[in-house]
């Protein structure tokens, strides 16, 4: 290939990659099939092993008021009891209660609960960073049926960013295999900001790509909410975000906190959502979202994850 060809395919490529949003794909790309040479190849000289390269970690946004630093100890400073975390997510179809997993992914239960209290600093819509509860008023503008409900944009989009990236928990024995589960939205590896999703049924292809970090009930509320008038995985008139309390839940002394089961219980019907409409099938790229974050959905047998 021309030197000008392949510099303009990577300037394509790249630019690519930074647009896409922040979501979970809907189903699992087709890997392309290896094609073998011809010839084999001639065996390459036996040479040492480089050295492994030194982890570089998540970037750090370089206008972040902390630096890209904030602990669970920050984020529950000031809260009283001495219980497992809860987040309770009131909406205008309900109120949600959420079991929060701090033992599993304490870094993004922290920027969680940062966010809600007001503690954790984030760039608001209008590009300032500001300290405010981040998630009252926003809403759940993503939803499909059978498979999740996102929301936690302060745009209302899906392209909005809190201005900085944490990185992923994938846990041992952490499985997409039920509803209620609570998630970070991404859109890529170690991408996560504040968008969230709540699955709607047991979308397990997104397992080893997305942090679970909680789980929410009743499946009632989780019902209605996904059960709301979309036009392609958008909805219509989205469902307020109208609080988040953080607390500690009650714990008698000498109990320790729960922890989530890994095994897999009665999950919800994991119905499969209506035909799928162009906007529910998923981008040519790993998980994505809308300018922002989201769960992908899987594709609909002949009828998201």
């Amino acid at each position: 290939m021309h030197p000008s060809r392949l510099i303009i395919s990577i300037s394509i490529l790249s630019a690519a990659c930074e647009s896409a949003p922040p979501e979970p794909a809907q189903s699992r790309p087709t890997a392309e099939p290896i094609v073998a040479d011809a010839k084999p190849a001639t065996p390459p000289a036996v040479r040492p092993p480089p050295p492994a390269p030194k982890p570089t970690g998540v970037p750090v946004a370089p206008d972040d008021p902390l630096a890209g630093k904030f602990t669970l100890e920050d984020a529950t400073k000031g809260l009283a009891g001495n219980g497992p975390l809860v987040a309770e997510i009131q909406t205008g179809l309900g109120k949600l209660s959420c079991e929060l997993f701090s033992d599993k992914a304490p870094i993004t239960v922290a920027n969680f609960v940062g966010l809600a209290r007001g503690l954790r600093p984030f760039k608001s819509p209008t590009g300032e960073w500001v300290k405010k509860p981040g998630y009252d008023g926003t809403t759940f503008h993503r939803v499909i049926k059978g498979f999740m409900i996102q929301g936690g944009d302060p745009l209302g989009s899906g392209a909005g960013e809190p201005g900085y990236v944490i990185a992923d928990e994938i846990w041992e024995g952490a499985k997409h295999d039920r509803r209620g589960l609570l998630c970070m939205a991404n859109r890529g590896k170690n991408t996560n900001g504040m968008q969230f999703f709540i699955t709607d049924g047991a979308p397990t292809h997104l397992d080893g790509g997305y942090t679970i970090f909680g789980e929410c009930k009743p499946g009632e509320v989780i019902e209605k909410l996904a059960s709301v008038e979309v036009r392609g995985d958008r909805a219509v008139k989205p469902t307020k975000i109208e609080k988040v309390t953080i607390k500690r839940a009650s714990a008698k002394p000498g109990t320790p906190a729960a922890t989530p089961s890994v095994t897999k219980p009665p999950a919800a019907p994991a119905e499969k959502p209506a035909a799928a409409t162009p906007a529910e099938k998923p981008a040519a790229a790993a998980p994505a979202a809308t300018p922002a974050a989201t769960p992908a959905a899987p594709t609909p047998a002949p009828a998201g994850s």
